[in-house]
């Protein structure tokens, strides 16, 4: 297989990838110790983004080692159904269609049917997506969370919760979308700061009571006595004081005092409501007296709770005032009946202000909470729902982490993990939507509830007669409860024939979990709770937390900020119209549309470069430190485009010279060089193990950029040339099979991070070494004990003899000697050592450095004038006659010597520090002195040729 002249990521990206998929490569082989991972499911709905790049990258690279490392290898695929997210999008579509049809004009079942055609059509995109960069998972066993496979888990699971006692229904206080009409979870609510108002109202003491009102300032003094017969209450939400049921105070509060166990009259309603005391209250907020609505707010709830408050709901579905028989229920004046929530507000403080019992309106800053997919503030809002009772379940999943049995990396994370779970609450998981896993439970005409696994199993268990009509609950369970069954669900829990064909007992648990912070709670937490109670098991054994995802500036990556990298546009490229229009479609603002086409166009004004996905898989690895968010640059995938490129080219170097040559096995090394990099690989191929093993990406990048890069690219390859074209027929082969076998090790060390340019040049230098495997993927990991072991004396040798090639090349740089000019070089002082290996490395030195002699002369100051370098206690001296005028010479040692002066004066300084000296590293201290002893050295020989020039 012949190579391109340049690398070019689109020619052989996609074929790659489908070859893989077409020979079942990505499979479980069945054999060696199971390693598996759990996708994430990604919503069915969604398009890849950043985030899922990152974590892709970090699973993909995990999965392809242990692969190579010769486990049984599972990545358990799969999407999630989404049931908010699908229903906006399929009702969207059908708006956007024209044809009249809607939800509510379909019906149930016809909605249902429009989003499993919907579904069908174009809901497999974010897995084509993931293909394109790489993800080597088994797509044969993905799951979708609404397959009959995982549906039978859910329902089960539901059943099995019941029985427990461990679910139930009630009347609870949740988050609601008045858009959607569902009750949604903190995860999809997003608090924004907004400017709002504090209202002060005027609430009148009942029975003609009055009392003392004293104000005094920080230091105690009265400012203000008057007799009052009202509160003052301070509210935000004017609109649901329509549903108080108290007014309360701190109990600490001497101003309040004696009001404790009064009533007052609650404006605009007539009705009485006690004044209460609580801690609660923030006694400098305000004026110290606050509303107390239990149906409106989750705070107040919880008092509601404390105090045995009765909660009066004043709100329908679409957050309008209550009407008809439930409003007369809840004493709802007939003026703000039907009125939407914000329209009541403007009328209720009207009336307030025309009674005279508006107080004050301030401004005020307030956390405003918005639901993520309508941008609507959301309600807290009393129905009636299905909850998972979370005590018991939270305290075992508690205990599971904190006994290690799950662990999390970085490990401060359980940290965050021990304090939700301290706190724990019971968990709402009905949602009020059609498109979801339907609740397994059916009511008869007088409301009583029946749970099982299908109507039939409900009148079986019940004695219930055909007669007897049953109505199925219309909710649905919410998106994170079939997600919490994630980890058995998809092995084929509860089928015992199917938990054996998918091998329930070897991937469960599974090796690891890569996932975000923000959903510690949300789904990690509660796949260990579930997975512990239907199985016995742990979900999984380690956690991996990412950070997220920002851009360059750290700034969170979002549509109204204008910043989101797609990252199929950094593998593919796009152009800059394309991009401004990706950028701006859908924005209502035309402002901000504007603003992020200006910015976008200025910071991008050729568009986004065809990175290929390599180079972007290389960056996310590079940047994934532990605890610290990714700061995205371009530039950095920029520069990793170059490495894959220095690779390409590195590998047509290597089969240029190898032409019509094979070899197998391991090499037998014939010179100093070739020990040298085989040691070299064994060195890095352990520093992968160890940061495979702790999960440190960035290292792992870093340790293998320097080697290909500087090891084998630059000093291999140079040090090679000698050999590949010198009269020794047998050191010219020895140094090509080193040359190929450290190259394939090499490609097969970087193949997790970079597998497209990895595979495609190991197609072509495989053969050379007579390797069986028809793809990289199934070669074996290299490990550092199967490789061959370091040569001190060759390593420090070739280090030397790179120091001297490096001295002499900046010498002949700084003195703009051309390429091609043969010059001689000068040797003096120095040890035997030097002297050995000059004569061992002299034929490397004349051919790399393009010298026409290389002679050791006994005292340095005898030479001419020169050009000098220092390499330890070794001076090497180029003569200058004929290259160069002596006073740019001059120029340059004196720009060395404040160079080496710098350095001195650097090490000087730690030492000098009594800090560093005792609290420093014995050895650390000794490499420094070490340093300024060879600084020095340089300095003294630098010094004395300086004075040879006058």
């Amino acid at each position: 297989m012949s190579l391109a002249p340049g690398y070019d990521p689109t020619q052989f990206e996609t074929r790659l990838y489908q070859q893989w998929e077409a020979s079942g490569v990505f499979k479980p082989r069945g054999t060696g110790e199971p390693y598996s991972i759990l996708l994430p499911p990604p919503n069915v709905t969604g398009t890849l983004h950043m985030g899922h790049a990152f974590q892709h990258t970090l699973q993909d690279a995990l999965i392809r080692y242990h692969r190579m490392r010769g486990f049984d290898v599972l990545w358990q695929m799969g999407t999630d159904h989404a049931g908010i997210a699908t229903e906006m999008v399929v009702s969207r579509n059908l708006a956007l269609e024209g044809k009249g049809e809607s939800r509510d004009t379909l019906g149930r079942d016809g909605f249902i049917a429009k989003v499993w055609e919907w579904k069908q059509k174009s809901g497999d995109t974010i897995e084509r997506q993931m293909r394109r960069l790489g993800t080597s998972g088994d797509w044969t066993r993905s799951v979708f969370t609404m397959d009959p496979m995982a549906a039978d888990a859910v329902r089960e699971a539901f059943v099995r919760l019941f029985e427990d006692g461990l679910i139930y229904r009630g009347q609870r206080l949740v988050n609601w979308d008045p858009v959607l009409k569902t009750a949604i979870s903190d995860l999809e609510v997003v608090n924004e700061e907004e400017d709002g108002s504090l209202w002060s109202i005027r609430y009148p003491l009942a029975d003609g009571a009055t009392y003392e009102y004293v104000e005094r300032d920080a230091d105690g003094n009265e400012v203000l006595r008057e007799t009052r017969d009202y509160l003052v209450v301070a509210t935000t939400r004017p609109e649901t004081m329509l549903g108080d049921t108290a007014a309360m105070v701190h109990p600490d509060d001497e101003r309040y005092a004696s009001l404790h166990g009064k009533s007052v009259v609650l404006p605009l309603t007539g009705r009485r409501i006690p004044v209460i005391i609580d801690d609660y209250v923030d006694r400098e907020f305000g004026t110290g007296v606050v509303k107390v609505t239990p149906a409106h707010d989750f705070n107040d709830y919880a008092v509601g709770q404390r105090h045995a408050l009765p909660l009066i709901n004043i709100f329908t579905p679409e957050a309008k005032i209550l009407d008809g028989v439930l409003a007369d229920d809840a004493g709802v004046p007939q003026a703000y009946r039907g009125l939407d929530r914000f329209d009541a507000r403007k009328a209720v403080l009207a009336d307030l202000d025309a009674q005279g019992l508006l107080v004050e309106t301030k401004p005020h800053k307030l956390q405003v909470p918005r639901g993520d997919r309508t941008g609507q503030v959301i309600e807290p809002y009393l129905t009636d729902q299905w909850f998972v009772k979370m005590d018991t379940l939270g305290a075992k999943g508690l205990a599971l982490a904190e006994s290690g049995a799950v662990k999390f990396v970085p490990s401060n994370w359980i940290n965050t993990y021990r304090h939700w779970m301290e706190n724990i609450q019971d968990w709402c998981i009905s949602r009020q939507l059609w498109w979801g896993h339907r609740i397994p439970a059916w009511y008869d005409v007088e409301g009583r509830v029946y749970v099982g696994r299908d109507e039939a199993e409900v009148r079986a268990k019940h004695a219930i007669g055909d007669t007897m009509p049953l109505t199925q609950d219309t909710d649905v369970l919410e998106t994170w409860f079939s997600s919490a069954l994630w980890p058995f669900s998809t092995q084929g829990w509860p089928n015992e024939q199917l938990m054996a064909e998918r091998g329930f007992d070897r991937y469960v648990p599974s090796s690891v979990l890569v996932t975000g912070f923000d959903i510690i709670f949300f789904w990690v937490a509660r796949m260990i709770m579930m997975t512990d109670h239907f199985t016995g098991e742990v979900p999984f054994k380690d956690v991996y937390i990412t950070g997220l995802v920002r851009d360059a500036q750290g700034q969170k990556m979002s549509k109204s900020k204008g910043n989101i990298l797609d990252p199929l546009d950094l593998i593919d490229g796009i152009s800059l119209d394309d991009l401004v229009a990706k950028r701006t479609s859908g924005l209502m603002q035309p402002k901000m549309a504007e603003k992020i086409e200006k910015a976008t166009r200025k910071e991008f004004p050729n568009g986004i470069p065809a990175f290929g996905a390599d180079a972007l898989r290389f960056t996310i690895s590079a940047l994934a430190t532990h605890g610290r968010d990714i700061k995205f640059d371009l530039g950095r995938a920029e520069g990793y485009k170059n490495f894959c490129n220095k690779l390409w080219n590195a590998t047509r170097f290597v089969l240029m010279n190898t032409e019509g040559f094979s070899a197998s096995g391991v090499p037998q090394p014939k010179t100093d060089a070739e020990r040298w990099i085989l040691a070299q690989l064994s060195r890095v191929a352990a520093e992968a193990e160890q940061h495979f093993a702790d999960y440190r990406f960035d290292l792992l990048t870093q340790a293998l950029y320097e080697f290909a890069w500087n090891q084998f690219c630059d000093w291999f390859v140079e040090l090679a040339k000698p050999a590949l074209n010198g009269d020794d027929a047998e050191a010219a082969n020895s140094t090509r099979h080193t040359l190929l076998f450290v190259l394939e090790r090499l490609l097969s060390l970087l193949h997790p991070l970079i597998p497209f340019v990895t595979e495609e040049l190991w197609q072509a230098v495989a053969p050379k070494l007579g390797i069986d495997e028809t793809t990289i993927m199934l070669r074996p990991y290299p490990r550092a004990a199967e490789l061959p072991q370091g040569d001190a004396n060759a390593e420090a040798a070739v280090e030397w003899l790179k120091s001297v090639i490096s001295t002499v090349r900046r010498i002949r740089s700084e003195l703009n000697v051309a390429p091609s000019k043969q010059v001689p070089l000068l040797m003096a002082d120095g040890d035997a050592a030097d002297r050995e290996r000059a004569s061992r490395f002299g034929s490397q030195l004349r051919f790399l450095c393009k010298l026409d002699a290389v002679d050791f002369i006994d005292d340095a100051n005898a030479a001419p004038a020169s050009a000098a370098g220092v390499v330890g206690a070794l001076k090497l001296l180029v003569p200058l006659e004929g290259l160069v005028d002596l006073g740019a010479e001059r120029a340059r040692l004196d720009k060395e010597l404040k160079r080496v002066d710098g350095e001195i004066a650097k090490s000087q300084g730690k030492l000098a520090s009594d800090t560093f000296v005792a609290n420093a590293p014995a050895a650390v201290v000794e490499q420094e002195r070490k340093r300024l002893a060879d600084w020095a050295s340089q300095r003294e020989a630098l010094a004395a040729q300086r004075a040879k020039l006058g």
